[in-house]
């Protein structure tokens, strides 16, 4: 599987955005310091999700950004596709040319992983995640922590 930091920094980062940005834009910084992921690794990861046309930029005083369209309707293989991230569980890229140019053994296997992967990140919104639980638990103390400056000294 090639899942790598930038696309689960690309989804924690969206999710965060969905948590905090209802009101009113968020600023980068802020998810960086929640995050714990550099600000200038953020900076190109918004871009491309920008380029989906996932999240909007609202600039001046106040400004940040905002998801471009409700959490409903942003998947988590969006966000993944957007930062150019593959879902790939096999070693030739879903080539087929595993074993010196033809098909190994459990090319299909993998195939078939690749594809429910890809099935199950589909079907899971950042709305859903927004819901559950445990990520409302994680985000409340991340804000409460950003807001006393905890992480903020902690990096």
């Amino acid at each position: 599987m090639r899942l790598t930091t930038k696309g689960r920094y690309a989804v924690t980062a969206m999710l965060d955005l969905a948590l905090n940005a209802q009101h009113c834009p968020t600023c980068l910084s802020d998810i960086a310091q929640r995050q714990q992921i550099s600000l200038s690794y953020l900076e190109q990861l918004f871009a491309r999700l920008r380029r989906a046309g996932l999240v909007s930029s609202v600039r001046g005083p106040g400004g940040g950004y905002r998801l471009a369209k409700p959490p409903e309707t942003i998947s988590v293989a969006q966000v993944i596709d957007a930062v150019s991230e593959t879902l790939d569980a096999t070693r030739c890229q879903g080539l087929s040319d595993c074993q010196q140019g033809d098909t190994c053994l459990t090319h299909h296997l993998w195939c078939d992983l690749s594809s429910q992967i890809r099935h199950f990140l589909d079907d899971v919104t950042l709305a859903q995640l927004m819901q559950r639980p445990d990520v409302i638990q994680v985000a409340t103390r991340q804000q409460r922590h950003l807001e006393t400056g905890v992480l903020a000294s902690s990096s």
